[in-house]
């Protein structure tokens, strides 16, 4: 008969926290992405980034969300402002300026993440 002594396992740490600046660089890479693809990739980077802004609170990458949000909900309206005027011709030029204001939050934010620094 042997004497079997229980083992004592050590605690099991809790999974890594998911790392704030690469998820702000998907978001700004999705926004990039929805370029290409329609608005979607798009869709999915605002998603993301409301998911992920309370769990950001307090940190540098707060602001990066906060920015990637209202980033899309300004280009959003004046899209829709644009739309809306397309057929006065002054709507082309209303859209052209939502895509070149999309693009340079969306850059800036992608340079300041990159370098670890808040959106500011």
């Amino acid at each position: 008969m042997t004497d079997a002594t229980p083992l004592l396992s050590a605690p099991v740490p809790p999974p890594p926290r998911t790392d704030m600046r690469t998820l702000a660089i998907v978001v700004y890479g999705l926004y990039i992405g929805a370029l290409f693809t329609g608005g979607t990739a798009g869709l999915i980077g605002v998603i993301l980034a409301y998911i992920q802004r309370n769990e950001a609170r307090g940190t540098v990458w707060e602001s990066h969300f906060e920015n990637a949000i209202r980033a899309f909900w300004i280009w959003f309206i004046i899209m829709v402002v644009g739309v809306v005027t397309a057929w006065f011709l002054v709507g082309f030029v209303v859209m052209a300026g939502a895509f070149a204001y999309f693009l340079y939050r969306t850059i800036k934010g992608l340079i300041a993440a990159l370098d670890s620094r808040p959106y500011v």
